[in-house]
C-alpha cells in the first residue's frame, strides 16, 4: 500500500476567508516503510500572510515572494500524490485548503484524486480519549525527537508525524493471516528422519495475575464507558413488567 504522509503551512486559518497554502511537505511510504521520496513546496499566495500565522510557522511575505504560484506546481503535486492514501494531522484543515486551490484551478479534489484519507488526530483521540493529541504530545508519548522542531513546518512535520503514525499502528499488519502460505518444513536428522522436539511447559497464571488482569480489564471499561473489547458486554436492565 502506498500513503503520502501530508502537511501544510497557510496564510492563516480559514480558507473560505481567502486564506491559502503556501507550503505542502509530504513523504512516501510504501508497504508502511519510508521510502526516502518526498515532496516539498513553497508557494506565493499572492496575497498577505496573518502576523498569527507568521509566529507559527516564521514563513514571510518576502520569503516568498519570488516561489511559483500554486498553478505552477498542482502538476506535480497531483502526480506525487495520485492513487495513495493520505496521513494528516487534523485532515479536514488540510484537505480543506488544498481542495479550495484545487477548486479554484478547475482540477479534481482530494476526494477524487486519492483513495482516502487517515485522520491521525481522529486515531490519536480514539486510541487515547481525554490525552493530549497535538504532533508535540505524540512525538512526547511514542519518544520521537521533535527537539529540532523550534517552528512550524510543512516538510519537517509531515516526517514526523510519518514516525508518530507508525508508532501508532505499530503491529497491525501482523494481524493478517496468511492463508496461502506454503506449510513450513518439518525439521530433519542427517537421514532425514523426523526430530522430536522436548514437549511444550504450559505456565499458567497464578490466582493473584488473574486477579491483577481482571483488574486491568475493568479500568479499560471503565475509561471507555463500560466498553472493553476483552469483556462481554454488561447485560441490559430488567424492565418492570
Amino acid at each position: 500500500m502506498r500513503q503520502i504522509v501530508l502537511d501544510t503551512e497557510t496564510t492563516g486559518l480559514d480558507w473560505r476567508n481567502g486564506d491559502r497554502v503556501i507550503e505542502i511537505g509530504c513523504v512516501e511510504l510504501l508497504d508502511r516503510g519510508l521510502t526516502g521520496r518526498h515532496y516539498h513546496v513553497y508557494i506565493n499566495p499572492g496575497r498577505g500572510i496573518d502576523a498569527e500565522a507568521v509566529a507559527v510557522h516564521g514563513i514571510t511575505e518576502e520569503f516568498l515572494a519570488d516561489k511559483p504560484k500554486f498553478a505552477d506546481i498542482v502538476a506535480d503535486f497531483e502526480d506525487f500524490v495520485r492513487d495513495a492514501e493520505l496521513v494528516i494531522h487534523n485532515a479536514s484543515f488540510d484537505v480543506g485548503f488544498l481542495d479550495a486551490e484545487l477548486d479554484r484551478l478547475g482540477r479534481a479534489k482530494l476526494g477524487v484524486l486519492c483513495a482516502g484519507v487517515i485522520d491521525t488526530l481522529r486515531l490519536a483521540k480514539e486510541q487515547n480519549p481525554g490525552k493530549k493529541a497535538s504532533l508535540d504530545a505524540l512525538c512526547d508519548r511514542y519518544e520521537i525527537d521533535n527537539a529540532h522542531r523550534e517552528l512550524h513546518g510543512a516538510l519537517l512535520d509531515a516526517e514526523l508525524l510519518a514516525e508518530v503514525f507508525l508508532a501508532m499502528t505499530r503491529g497491525q499488519e501482523s494481524l493478517m493471516i496468511g492463508l496461502d502460505d506454503e506449510p513450513a518444513p518439518r525439521e530433519a536428522d542427517s537421514e532425514g528422519a523426523p526430530v522430536l522436539r522436548a514437549a511444550i511447559r504450559v505456565m499458567r497464571a497464578s490466582a493473584e495475575e488473574c486477579a491483577a488482569h481482571d483488574a486491568a480489564l475493568a479500568d479499560i471499561a471503565k475509561a471507555n464507558k463500560g466498553l472493553c473489547l476483552w469483556l462481554p458486554p454488561a447485560a441490559e436492565p430488567a424492565q418492570a413488567g
